[in-house]
Order: structure tokens, then C-alpha cells, then sequence
């Protein structure tokens, strides 16, 4: 056990070795490039006249840490759903939870009522969208066994509220209309230096609260009627799940936009890696590596930034979709 546990930290050490050397590398990537040594100092130093200290710290620093947020919380969320369900295929964006998220938005942000107008108003509405969406899919989950029939399920939930936002579109204001449709294509630059404290706070709560639910999910993956004679509160836990998932993911849509497959791909890739079903392990996994992922993307679309200006949602797709079809292949 001690050299399972070992191989377990090993590579998670290495995971995070890689993530801290492509976070550094990002940084220096931008509209002009900033050397590694000016890198440490724009991070440590406060000297308002120097302009790539100033870059780091106003533009490049709150776009990084964006990026391992995002990655971050999207994937945790895809692993909470894959557990709940007891489906690879299952995610986030996949049940329509996205969806739901993204309406609330729209409606937040299109509507001539404007109720959520600041980022704690945008978050709540997010977090809102996502949370009913995720009971509607809990709920559909009581009627539908079938694994492939729940997936529809939240496919059609998606095509419901995509065809709900298209309505709120046509009757929106040209200005806000514009807002939307650019957050919709995803981006990791929409967050200020002084909003990182609002994604950080809701990201760190829902990470204690994963893991503090650690050992109900692992009894989970035994079945509903193991787990419930072991002493887990199936109900009781089931929302607790949506409504973590509702919190991770909403707030990442509420200021990156609506970002797929990342939920979907990670958890997979991660538990292939680890060869292990201790949540403890592949929380922290799935954290290193939907982080990575996203900064990964971040630093492709930063090389490509010259010549293609490339949406983080339509790289994440290329990226994920081809995982995806080898994922069905392999599991069905």
C-alpha cells in the first residue's frame, strides 16, 4: 500500500513540475515576450514605472491563474459527474450544465431587467442556471437506467436551453448581444486582478467541499444499494454533488464563458494514469490536470495569437473531440 501510495505522489509531483514550469513559461508569453528573470520580478516587486512588471501583474498574472482555475474546477466538476452517474461520458458540459449556466447568464446579461448586474449578481445567476439544471438531470437519472439515455437526456436539456437563449437574442440589445456572443467563445482574459479573489474564494470552496465528500464517492462506485447500506445518504449526497458541480462550474462559466470537453477528457485521462478509484488521488489529479490542459491552450493560443486569434472553447473542442470518439470507442 505504502508503494501505491508512493507511485500516487510521485506522479502527481510530476504533474505539478509540469504545470509550474508551463505557468512560468505562459507568463512570458504576450504582445511583446518578458524575460523568465522579469517574470520573478513583476511577480515580487511593486515598481508602478516598470511596463513589464506592470504587464504581468495587470494582464498576464489574473489570465494564468484564470487558466489553472478553469481547468481546475471544470475537470473536478466532470469527475463528481462521472462518479455520480457511474458514466465516462458524462460531464458538465455533455448533461447540459453548461447549459443551464450559460442561460442564466443570458438572461442576466441580455434581458431589459439586468437583476444580476455585478460579478457576485453574474456568479449567483451562473451558479443558479447550473445547480437547476444539474437537479433536472439527478431527477431524469431516477426514471432513465440507461447510461447512453440519461447522456441524451442532457443533450436535449442543452438544445432546450441553447434554443431558449436564441429566443432571448432576438430581443436583445444590439450592445448586449455583442457582450454575450463574445463571452460565449470562451476566453481566460475576461478576468480582472481584482475579480481573482471572487473565482479563487468559490473555487477553493468547492475543492474542500470535494474533499470532504471523499469517502461517500468512493463507496459510490460500488453501487447506490452498496453504498447506502455502508451509510452513505444517497440522497443527501447526490445533491451535495450537483451543487458542488453547480459552484465549480458556474462560476468558471460566469467569467471564462461556456468552456467544453475539458470536464469530459481530464477525469478519464487522469484515472488511465493513476489505475486507481481512491477519489482522494484522482481529485488531486483531476486538479494538476485540467490545469495543465487549460494552460496548455492558453500558451497555443498565445503562440498562435500572431497569426490566428483562436477562442479557448473552439481549441478545447479540437482537442477534446477526438479524446472523446477514442473514449466511446474503447469503453463501448
Amino acid at each position: 500500500m505504502k508503494t501505491l501510495n508512493k507511485s500516487y505522489w510521485r506522479r502527481s509531483g510530476l504533474l505539478f513540475i509540469l504545470l509550474l514550469l508551463l505557468v512560468l513559461y505562459d507568463l512570458t508569453l504576450g504582445s511583446f515576450p518578458i524575460a523568465l528573470k522579469d517574470v520573478f520580478k513583476g511577480l515580487f516587486s511593486t515598481n508602478p514605472d516598470a511596463t513589464a512588471e506592470l504587464t504581468l501583474r495587470v494582464f498576464r498574472f489574473p489570465r494564468v491563474v484564470t487558466a489553472v482555475i478553469a481547468g481546475a474546477t471544470l475537470s473536478l466538476s466532470g469527475l463528481l459527474m462521472q462518479t455520480l452517474f457511474q458514466n465516462p461520458l458524462a460531464g458538465p458540459y455533455v448533461l447540459g450544465i453548461n447549459s443551464g449556466a450559460s442561460l442564466m447568464v443570458a438572461l442576466s446579461t441580455m434581458s431589459s431587467f439586468f437583476l444580476f448586474g455585478s460579478d457576485l449578481g453574474l456568479i449567483g445567476a451562473a451558479i443558479l442556471g447550473a445547480f437547476i439544471a444539474g437537479l433536472l438531470i439527478l431527477l431524469s437519472s431516477l426514471y432513465v437506467k440507461n447510461k447512453v439515455s440519461l447522456l441524451l437526456v442532457g443533450i436535449m436539456l442543452g438544445s432546450f436551453s441553447g434554443a431558449l437563449i436564441n429566443v432571448v437574442q432576438a430581443y436583445a440589445d444590439p450592445n448586449n448581444l455583442k457582450q454575450f456572443m463574445l463571452w460565449s467563445f470562451g476566453s481566460l482574459q475576461s478576468v480582472e486582478y481584482n475579480q481573482l479573489w471572487i473565482l479563487t474564494l468559490f473555487a477553493t470552496a468547492g475543492i474542500v467541499l470535494t474533499l470532504l465528500i471523499v469517502k461517500p464517492l468512493n463507496l459510490l462506485i460500488l453501487g447506490d444499494r452498496n453504498a447506502s447500506l455502508l451509510g452513505v445518504n444517497i440522497k443527501q449526497i447526490r445533491v451535495v454533488i450537483v451543487l458542488i458541480t453547480a459552484v465549480l462550474t458556474g462560476v468558471v462559466t460566469a467569467f471564462c464563458g461556456p468552456i467544453a470537453f475539458v470536464g469530459l477528457v481530464v477525469p478519464n485521462i487522469i484515472k488511465l494514469i493513476y489505475k486507481t478509484t481512491n477519489h482522494y488521488h484522482l481529485v488531486i489529479g483531476c486538479i494538476l490536470g485540467g490545469a495543465l490542459l487549460i494552460v496548455v491552450c492558453d500558451i497555443v493560443m498565445q503562440l498562435l495569437s500572431p497569426f490566428l486569434n483562436l477562442p479557448l472553447n473552439a481549441l478545447t473542442a479540437l482537442i477534446g473531440a477526438p479524446i472523446v470518439l477514442w473514449i466511446i470507442i474503447r469503453k463501448f
